[in-house]
C-alpha cells in the first residue's frame, strides 16, 4: 500500500480508465530520486493486470547509444513491425539497426506511435518507462512525440522522471515529500524499533523523502551531525556506499562491473569480472542484499541510485580497469559501439584510434538518426584526438550533430571550441553556416548574414558548390530580413562564383539574382526568372524537395497561385509517401499560404491547424508562428475576431524576438482586414498603412493588401491615400500578367474613377478577366462593391444580380462579415433574403473534415492514418463525430455530399 499517495493514485487510476474506455492520456511524474515516481508506476502496473503492458527505463550508462530505451521498450513488439506503413517500419528498422537506410528523426516517433496502436488493437496497452531522465535523446524524443499525439487508441503513457527531463506538451504530475503522518507511519512500517529522538532526527531529515525514511535507518552515521542537512540524494548514496561497504570484496568488484555496464547484460558482466578473477557466485549476496536482480537473464539495480553508488565509490583506477575488462568482453563487430566507449572511457590520455572509432560510432548512429547520440561520440572523439586541426573538425561534427538533435545552445559552444582550435577553410566554413542557422534561430539574423557572408568568403577558392549553399543561406536569411542591399550582396556573390552545371545550382542561382531584383522594386527583371523555376519545377514529380519548396514560395511572390498549389501538393504527398516528416511541415506551410490565397480557407485552416500540430511536437517554432500567422488570415475573412487577434499577436510577438518579416506580413494583413471586414475602415487604413512603410515595404504582402487599402480610403472618402497603394498595386499586376491580379486592379480602378463611364468601363472588364481565373473569393468582393455601386446608382435589378453571387460565394467559403454586408445591401436593393442553408461543412473541426474528405474517397481508416499521421483510432473517432454533424451514417455516403 502506498502511504500518503491517495490523490496521486485517483490521477492514475483515472488515466488507465480513460485507456479502458479507448481514450488516451500521458503523464510524467516528476520529481526528486526516491520520492516515490518508481513507487507509483508500480501501483499502475498493478491496476492494469489483464491490460497489455510494456516496460521501459533509462539507463544512465546507456545514454549515448542512440534508440537504446525505445529499443528495450518495444522489444516485445518488434515481429509487429512488418504491419507498420512502409517508411514507417524502415524508420524503426534504421533506429534498430536492422536497415542501414538513413532516416527522418521525427518519423522514428511516428513509428513508434503506430506500432503501440497495433499493439492496443489487441486491447488497452499501459506503457511504463522509469527513470526517463537518463533514456538517451533520441528515445526520448520519439516518445515524446507519441506523447503528444496520442488520441482515442487506448494507450496510457507513464513517464516517471527527475527534473532534468523535459517534456513540453505532456501534462506532468509532480511529486513533494510525504506529509508527516504517511512520513511517521511508513517509518514505522519498515523500522518499528526506533527510539523517539532517532526517528524524530530521521522525520526531519528525510524532509518526507520515501527513500530516505526506509534507507536512513540502516546506516545510522550516514544522518548529518550538523544543523545543515545533506542535499538528500546525495545523503541515500553515502547510505547505499555504507551498506555495499560490508559486503564481500568480490561482490563489490561485481557491483561496479555491473554498474559500469551499460546494457544490463548478465553475460557481458560476467564475462568481464571473471577476467577480473571475480566468479558469478559473488552475485548472491548482492541479490540478497536487494541490490541486484538477475530475472530473465538481465542485470537490473534494485534503485538507479545504487548504481549510481556502486560507481561512485570505486576509485578511479579501479573504474579504468573495469572499463577494460567490459571491452575485452564485447564481440567487436556486434558490439563495436559499446566497446568504442568503454575503451574511451579506460583511456588516460590521447588515443587516435579510439577517438576513431567513436567517429565510426557517431557515423553510425547518425544512420539511425541518432543525432544526440552522434553528438556525444564526437565529441568524446575529439578530446582523445592529438592533433589541434583533426580535434577541430571532430567538434565541428559534433557540432552539427547537436544542431540536428535540436539542442542549439551545446551546438554553439562546440562551434566555438572548434574555431579557437582549427585553420582549415572547410571546417571553418561548416562551422560558418552552423554558427549562422544557430544565430538565425535565436533571433540574431544580422548576424547570421555576415557570418555566412564570411564563411562563403573563406572556401569560395577551395570548395565552390559548399561556398555557393552558405551563401543561398546568407540570400535567404536576407529575405526574411526583407533587407534589399543584403539580398542583393549574397546573390552578388552568388553569382561570382565559378560554378558549373554540374553542380546543379543554376535554379537558385536564379532565384537568388531574381529575389534581389523584387525587392529593389524591379518587377520587370524580377518576375520572368520566377515563371522559368516555376515551370521547372512543375516538370519535377520527385526528388529536390528544397528547391521545389523554395519555387513554391516564388510563385506566391509572383501571384501563380494555381502552379504553387499544383507544386506544394506533390511536395506534401512525397513528403507523407517518404515520412520525411521534418520537411513535411515547410511544404504544409506554403500549401497553406496558397490556399489562402485561392480562398480556400477551410483548406488553408485545415493544412494549417495540422502544421501547427507537427510543429508544435516537432519543436519547429518558427513553423508555428507561420501558421499561426496564415490561420490568422483565415480567421479575419471569417469573421472570428477573437481568434484573429490572439493569432496575429503571437505571431507578431514572435516577430519582436526573431525579426523575420516573412512570417509577420500576414499576421499585419489580416488585422486590417478583420478591421476591414468589421466596417472599422480608418483603423483599417492606418494599420495598412503602417505596415506598407515598416519592415513588410519590401516583401509582397504590400502588394497584395494594397486593393484592401484602397477600399478602406475609398469608403472613407479619402481618395488621395489611395494613389500610393493603386501604384503599388498597379507595378506589380503589369509585371505579373495574371488574369485575376488584372481583375482586382480594375475593381480598384473602377472604385477610384472619376465618373459613371469611367467606372462602368473598368466594372465590365473586372468581370471579364474574374471569368478567366480562379479566386471566386476576390470575384465575390468585386461583385460585391460592383453591386452596391450599382445600387446606389439606382439600377437594382443588375445590383441584386451581382449581389446574389457575392452572397452565395461568400456564404460557400464562410466569409461571415462579408456574407452579412451583401445581406444587408441585398435588403437595400429590394429583395427579401431568405436565410442561408446550415453548412453543415463548417460543423467540422479542420481534422475531422481531412478525415472525412479521405474517407469520401475510399480510403480505408489505416490509409487515413498513415497519411494524416494519426492512428487508425483516432480517425475512427474523427468520423464517429463528424457523421452526426453530417446527417449521414455510413462511409457510402459521404461521397454523395459536396466537402468543398
Amino acid at each position: 500500500m502506498l502511504l500518503g499517495r491517495k490523490r496521486e493514485q485517483a490521477q492514475i487510476e483515472a488515466l488507465i480508465a480513460e485507456a479502458k474506455d479507448g481514450r488516451s492520456a500521458s503523464l510524467v511524474i516528476r520529481g526528486e530520486p526516491g520520492i516515490g515516481k518508481s513507487a507509483l508506476l508500480g501501483h499502475a502496473d498493478q491496476l492494469a493486470e489483464g491490460l497489455q503492458r510494456l516496460h521501459g527505463t533509462g539507463i544512465e550508462t546507456e545514454a549515448e547509444l542512440p534508440f537504446a530505451a525505445l529499443h528495450l521498450l518495444l522489444r516485445p513488439a518488434l515481429d509487429r513491425i512488418g504491419a507498420l506503413p512502409a517508411p514507417q517500419a524502415r524508420a524503426l528498422e534504421g533506429a534498430f539497426g536492422l536497415a542501414t537506410a538513413p532516416q527522418d528523426r521525427f518519423l522514428i516517433g511516428l513509428a513508434a506511435l503506430t506500432l503501440l496502436t497495433e499493439l492496443a488493437e489487441d486491447g488497452p496497452l499501459l506503457v511504463l518507462v522509469d527513470d526517463a531522465q537518463w533514456m538517451d535523446r533520441s528515445s526520448a524524443e520519439a516518445l515524446l512525440f507519441t506523447a503528444r499525439r496520442l488520441h482515442s487508441e487506448g494507450i496510457a503513457l507513464l513517464f516517471a522522471a527527475r527534473d532534468t527531463f523535459h517534456a513540453p506538451g505532456v501534462p506532468e504530475l509532480r511529486l513533494n515529500g510525504l506529509d508527516r503522518q504517511a512520513a511517521s507511519d511508513l517509518l514505522r512500517e519498515h523500522t518499528p524499533g526506533l527510539g523517539p529522538a532517532v526517528r524524530e532526527r530521521i522525520l526531519a531529515t528525510s524532509g518526507g523523502n520515501p527513500l530516505a525514511l526506509i534507507e536512513l535507518p540502516r546506516v545510522p552515521d550516514a544522518l548529518p551531525d550538523t544543523q545543515e542537512p545533506l542535499p538528500l540524494p546525495r545523503r541515500i548514496q553515502e547510505a547505499y556506499e555504507a551498506r555495499i561497504a560490508v559486503l564481500p570484496p568480490d561482490t563489490q568488484t561485481m557491483l561496479l562491473v555491473a554498474a559500469l555496464d551499460d546494457a544490463g547484460d548478465l553475460d557481458v558482466v560476467v564475462r568481464a569480472a571473471g577476467t577480473l578473477g571475480v566468479g558469478a557466485a559473488a552475485l548472491g549476496p548482492a541479490e540478497r542484499a536487494g541490490f541486484l536482480s538477475t530475472a530473465g537473464g538481465r542485470l537490473s539495480f534494485g534503485h538507479p541510485l545504487m548504481r549510481t553508488a556502486a560507481a561512485r565509490r570505486a576509485a578511479y583506477d579501479e573504474r579504468v580497469t573495469v572499463h577494460h575488462a567490459l571491452a575485452g568482453a564485447l564481440n567487436d563487430d556486434q558490439d563495436a559501439d559499446r566497446r568504442a566507449w568503454h575503451l574511451a572511457a579506460a583511456v588516460t590520455g590521447r588515443d587516435e584510434p579510439i577517438a576513431a572509432a567513436l567517429e565510426q560510432a557517431a557515423g553510425r548512429a547518425r544512420e539511425r538518426a541518432g543525432h544526440a547520440a552522434a553528438a556525444a561520440a564526437l565529441e568524446r572523439a575529439a578530446r582523445l584526438t592529438p592533433t589541434l586541426t583533426e580535434r577541430a573538425r571532430r567538434l565541428a561534427l559534433a557540432a552539427e550533430a547537436a544542431a540536428e538533435a535540436g539542442a542549439l545552445e551545446h551546438a554553439q559552444v562546440l562551434a566555438d571550441q572548434a574555431r579557437r582550435l582549427g585553420d582549415c577553410p572547410l571546417t571553418l566554413a561548416r562551422l560558418a553556416g552552423l554558427r549562422g542557422r544557430i544565430a538565425f534561430d535565436r533571433g540574431n539574423v544580422h548576424d547570421a548574414h555576415r557570418i555566412l557572408l564570411d564563411g562563403a568568403a573563406s572556401i569560395a577558392d577551395v570548395d565552390r558548390k559548399e561556398a555557393a549553399l552558405i551563401l543561398l543561406d546568407a540570400v535567404r536569411n536576407a529575405w526574411y530580413l526583407s533587407d534589399p542591399a543584403a539580398v542583393t550582396e549574397a546573390a552578388a556573390r552568388l553569382a561570382e562564383l565559378p560554378l558549373t552545371p554540374e553542380d546543379g545550382m543554376d535554379g537558385f542561382v536564379r532565384a537568388a539574382r531574381a529575389m534581389a531584383d523584387f525587392l529593389a522594386g524591379d518587377l520587370d527583371r524580377a518576375l520572368p526568372p520566377f515563371r522559368e523555376l516555376i515551370a521547372v519545377a512543375l516538370a519535377i514529380p520527385t526528388g529536390m524537395t528544397a528547391l521545389r519548396i523554395s519555387v513554391c514560395s516564388l510563385a506566391g511572390i509572383s501571384g501563380d497561385f494555381d502552379n504553387g498549389l499544383a507544386i506544394a501538393h506533390s511536395v506534401i504527398e512525397e513528403g507523407r509517401a517518404d515520412g520525411m516528416v521534418g520537411l513535411l511541415s515547410l511544404g504544409q506551410v506554403v500549401l497553406a499560404i496558397h490556399q489562402m490565397y485561392l480562398g480556400r480557407f477551410r483548406d488553408a485552416l485545415a493544412t494549417a491547424t495540422e502544421g501547427r500540430q507537427l510543429a508544435t511536437d516537432i519543436g519547429q517554432t518558427h513553423r508555428i508562428a507561420h501558421f499561426e500567422s496564415a490561420m490568422a488570415m483565415v480567421a479575419a475573412v471569417q469573421g472570428r475576431e477573437q481568434d484573429c487577434r490572439e493569432l496575429a499577436e503571437r505571431t507578431i510577438a514572435h516577430h519582436e524576438a526573431h525579426p523575420v518579416a516573412t512570417i509577420v506580413g500576414w499576421a499585419e494583413w489580416a488585422l486590417g482586414l478583420l478591421d476591414l471586414g468589421q466596417g472599422r475602415f480608418e483603423a483599417a487604413l492606418e494599420r495598412f498603412e503602417a505596415a506598407a512603410l515598416g519592415p513588410l515595404r519590401h516583401q509582397i504582402m504590400p502588394i497584395y493588401f494594397a486593393p484592401d487599402q484602397i477600399e478602406a480610403a475609398v469608403r472613407l472618402g479619402l481618395p488621395d491615400r489611395a494613389a500610393e497603394p493603386l501604384t503599388r498595386f498597379e507595378s506589380w499586376a503589369t509585371a505579373a500578367r495574371h488574369p485575376w491580379a488584372d481583375a482586382v486592379l480594375h475593381r480598384c480602378r473602377a472604385l477610384l474613377a472619376h465618373d459613371e463611364e469611367e467606372a462602368q468601363q473598368h466594372w465590365e472588364q473586372a468581370a471579364r478577366s474574374h471569368a478567366e481565373a480562379n479566386r471566386p473569393y476576390e470575384r465575390a468582393r468585386t461583385d460585391l462593391l460592383h453591386g452596391e455601386w450599382l445600387r446606389r446608382a439606382r439600377r437594382r435589378n443588375e445590383s441584386r444580380t451581382r449581389l446574389r453571387a457575392a452572397l452565395e460565394t461568400f456564404d460557400r467559403v464562410d466569409a461571415a462579415p462579408w456574407a452579412e454586408r451583401a445581406r444587408a445591401e441585398l435588403r437595400a436593393a429590394g429583395e427579401t433574403v431568405a436565410p442561408s442553408a446550415p453548412d453543415l461543412i463548417a460543423l467540422l473541426s479542420p481534422q475531422e473534415l481531412q478525415v472525412v474528405r479521405l474517407a469520401a474517397t475510399g480510403a480505408t481508416n489505416r490509409k487515413i492514418a498513415a497519411q494524416l499521421f494519426l492512428s487508425p483510432r483516432t480517425v475512427s473517432h474523427h468520423l464517429y463525430r463528424a457523421f452526426p454533424k453530417l446527417g449521414v451514417t455510413t462511409r457510402t455516403e459521404l461521397a454523395r455530399l459536396d466537402l468543398v
